[in-house]
């Protein structure tokens, strides 16, 4: 009889590093004792300190990635790791590798496409710098409302992906709004994200982030920006024309207030009359570009599912 049984699907956890030293080795071990038959890969994205030699003595496969940046190793781990799932940990140790177990459930059930690590319901008053549990919740509210959804940590760096799920996101990110664009291209294909509530710990003492508030924050809210203009053109450029709309609106109020009150109906603004038919012939033209962009996304959509399909 044929054997019907369905194979055990690879794992591989891949691991972005720099500067990691201190750190470096638990995580592999930890890692290691919690899936002792996956490979782990650390990817060195040019350390100079001793986080490439202590991964590989703990065990890891090390993979220079000489661009610097947490969304060119994202990348790099993308198209150079084949595995029917990957799991994604940072190596700073502020995550328990014994939560994995939980990542991977809903995957290894077929009902989620990238599970995420969520942190903001267990941690310690030191996990996070001032203003990073506003930005987060900030930037989770815009994208809920663009998609939706029901995210609660939208940069977390512990999640797990499928093989179909790596291959549909093409990452243009560089630095650290990687998370927020893998959430977002996710989002944008339809596939399932669920959220798995996870410990969170602080840094050990020694080692320190490299994530920057402002000039990362700022990234994040471009990425987004730029994103809801790509993938959400319609939604982008609408609330460009109901802007321009309003605006043309007031302007306009005022020569028509002249045209209505005067004798002779005579316009004494007519700048603000020039200026309101301007407003309102561009806030017609922003629906139409809307329009027109919001179509060519559909039609680029079928086209990418059906070359996926082969």
């Amino acid at each position: 009889m044929p054997d019907t049984t369905t194979p055990t699907p690879s794992i591989a956890v891949v691991i972005p590093c720099h500067q990691e030293a201190l750190t470096i080795g638990k995580v592999v071990s930890d890692f290691r004792r919690e899936l002792p038959a996956t490979q782990i890969f650390v990817f060195d994205n040019n350390c100079t300190d001793a986080t490439a030699a202590l991964a590989a003595q703990a065990g890891a496969i090390v993979i220079r990635e000489k661009r610097q940046g947490k969304g060119f190793v994202v990348a790099a781990i993308f198209s150079k790791v084949d595995a029917d799932i990957l799991v994604m940990v940072d190596g700073d140790d502020t995550y328990e590798a014994g939560h994995v177990h939980k990542l991977l459930e809903p995957i290894l059930r077929g009902d989620a496409d990238m599970t995420v690590a969520t942190r903001l319901s267990d941690r310690s008053d030191k996990s996070f710098r001032p203003l990073h549990v506003a930005g987060n919740q900030l930037v989770c509210r815009v994208i809920n409302w663009m998609y939706q959804s029901e995210l609660t940590d939208i940069f977390s760096g512990y999640r797990a992906f499928t093989r179909d799920c790596v291959r549909q996101i093409p990452i243009t990110a560089r630095g650290f709004d990687v998370e927020t664009e893998l959430t977002l291209q996710a989002l944008y294909r339809g596939q399932v994200i669920k959220e798995m509530p996870a410990p969170y710990r602080a840094r050990p003492e020694g080692s320190f982030s490299k994530l920057n508030t402002f000039s990362d924050g700022f990234l994040v809210l471009l990425r987004l920006f730029l994103i809801l203009k790509s993938y959400k053109p319609l939604t982008f450029f609408g609330g460009v024309s109901i802007i321009l709309f309003l605006l043309g609106l007031a302007v306009g109020s005022l020569p028509v207030h002249d045209y209505l009150t005067d004798l002779n109906h005579y316009v004494h603004r007519v700048p603000s009359a020039i200026l309101a038919a301007a407003l309102v012939l561009l806030a017609f033209f922003s629906l139409g570009l809307g329009l027109i962009l919001n179509s060519v996304n559909l039609r680029l959509l079928e086209l990418e599912k059906l070359i996926t399909k082969r």
